[in-house]
């Protein structure tokens, strides 16, 4: 059977229409969405099919959007419209299981059975055995700027069914809208889209071979790669040759103000920093960017002048601290867990203390949670901050730990204490 009727079989499209619809997501440029899928199908998935098959399917532009990076500028994804990420993700499922034999087994970004928390501990073996001067190479804008007919090249060396290549090339061309204009796309491929990560892949794939044959020990996860050496001379080397290779083969550019030889301790590698143990081994941590950004989370969820309800919030925080604590539960972070727990709790107090709002309401919460008469109507009536009555002993002991616990806040600290036994 060709690849393409593989694709549009009716078992195929129907897992890549449940992948969509779990994976939920914004509307396309023609407003269907998710919820409308299933029926939408029902009625036009044939004459779909027979357009792909006499190549007259034309994808729509993708939809321009754009989500703040760290460093303040914003990252532009292109949102497909859900027929066409149905078609993309179909065409997902047939050639992975195709490439997964051609991937390398360092390359950790995108792939079944893969994460970072791998990649992460891959890059740890290599500094433990010697391999500690650090060749890291930062891809300026890659999703942008990926060269369709080179990426066309290098599928054609292994999906050998023109139909689908073609139908490949026409999502990489079908161009963008953003404010109601359409523009053409004649490099890249936008984030956003399904097939995208798998393009990416293929892509630097190339890399990944170009290092193996060299005899190089890398890690790369999507488009951040590091390469790992012995020596600060070899690193400085391999960086050269490699920039060119990436420049002239790939026909990308590396960034210079971001790409550098290092040792671990000054890299971010994935949101981790890395640092020597007292035995010279190796060890992971979160960078300290990755801490301040979490703690900006933190403090967006915590602001006083939130009109929200305390269970609202406290949902809210514990989605951000469990996604945050798992994605870095291999680090060795219980001292700042800790700093940052003491620190939430006293927010929550300062929160609740605020809801309270009246001296009178106040006094008798506190006697409520075992205040004796006296104390709470000293707490109630003081005219201190809402941050230094926070601290006050009288409401940490009736805004207890334990209490805030019940509640349902998920502590930092015990979250990481939880998931980081679990692992040794």
């Amino acid at each position: 059977m060709e690849l393409l009727e593989k694709v549009l079989s009716g078992d195929n499209i129907y897992e890549a229409y449940k992948r969509v619809y779990s994976n939920k997501g914004a509307s396309g440029v023609d407003g269907v969405t998710v919820d409308e899928l299933e029926e939408y199908l029902k009625h036009h998935l044939n004459e779909i099919k027979e357009q792909i098959r006499n190549r007259k399917y034309k994808p729509n532009p993708v939809k321009r959007v754009y989500i703040p990076k760290d460093n303040g500028d914003k990252r532009a994804l292109g949102i497909p419209t859900v027929i066409d990420r149905v078609i993309q993700q179909a065409i997902v499922q047939v050639l992975t299981p195709v490439y997964e034999e051609q991937f390398s087994e360092t390359s950790y970004g995108f792939r079944p059975k893969r994460s970072c928390e791998m990649a992460v501990v891959k890059a740890l073996e290599y500094f433990n055995d010697g391999y500690d001067w650090i060749v890291d190479i930062d891809l300026e804008k890659f999703f942008d700027t990926v060269c369709h007919d080179k990426l066309i090249s290098i599928i054609m060396k292994t999906v050998h069914d023109g139909e689908l290549v073609s139908l490949i090339r026409k999502f990489l061309v079908s161009g963008v809208m953003e404010n109601g204009v359409v523009s053409p796309t004649k490099v890249g491929t936008p984030q956003g889209g399904n097939l995208s990560p798998l393009l990416s892949n293929i892509m630097l794939n190339e890399l990944d071979k170009e290092l193996e044959k060299r005899g190089l020990n890398f890690v790369r996860y999507a488009d951040d790669c590091i390469i790992m050496v012995k020596s600060e001379k070899a690193a400085n080397r391999v960086m050269e040759s490699i920039v060119k290779f990436i420049g002239k083969k790939l026909g990308l550019k590396v960034n210079a103000t971001k790409s550098k030889v290092d040792r671990p301790r000054g890299i971010k590698y994935l949101g981790y920093g890395f640092y020597q143990n007292k035995g010279g081994t190796w060890k992971p941590k979160p960078h300290l960017k990755s801490i301040q950004k979490f703690k900006r989370k933190l403090k967006q969820l915590t602001k006083r002048s939130w009109s929200i309800s305390l269970d609202n919030r406290i949902k809210m925080l514990n989605y951000v601290i469990r996604g945050w604590v798992n994605y870095f539960r291999i680090a060795d972070m219980k001292t700042e867990m800790n700093r940052i727990t003491h620190h939430l709790n006293r927010k929550i107090r300062c929160i609740i203390w605020k809801q309270w709002k009246t001296c009178k309401h106040r006094m008798k919460c506190l006697q409520v949670l075992g205040v004796d008469k006296d104390n709470a109507k000293a707490c109630a009536y003081s005219r201190k901050s809402y941050w230094r009555n926070s601290m006050s002993i009288i409401i940490h002991k009736a805004i207890s730990n334990d209490r805030l616990r019940q509640k349902g806040l998920v502590f930092p600290l015990d979250h990481y204490l939880k998931v980081h036994t679990n692992i040794n």
